[in-house]
């Protein structure tokens, strides 16, 4: 299984999803578990849940700083 792979699908539905985005906020194991249709191995857990939580707080940072670009371009 590749980690990296497996973090980038789960973030695509996420971050589409305001339902997935709070069950992941409440259960993150259980929510990667029903999104990627796999029991994750324990010793894969946390990676995929860290690097998940990652990437959707480094999108939301990245898409704050667009707005602040196009209000100073204003």
């Amino acid at each position: 299984m590749d980690v990296k792979e497996q973090v980038m699908k789960a973030v695509e539905k996420i971050s589409k999803d305001k339902e997935l985005q709070e069950q992941f906020r409440k259960e993150p194991v259980k929510a990667l578990e029903g999104i990627l249709g796999v029991d994750l191995p324990e010793e894969m857990i946390g990676n995929i849940v860290d690097g998940v939580k990652a990437k959707l707080t480094a999108d939301k940072v990245s898409d704050s700083v667009d707005a602040l670009k196009g209000f100073f371009k204003k």
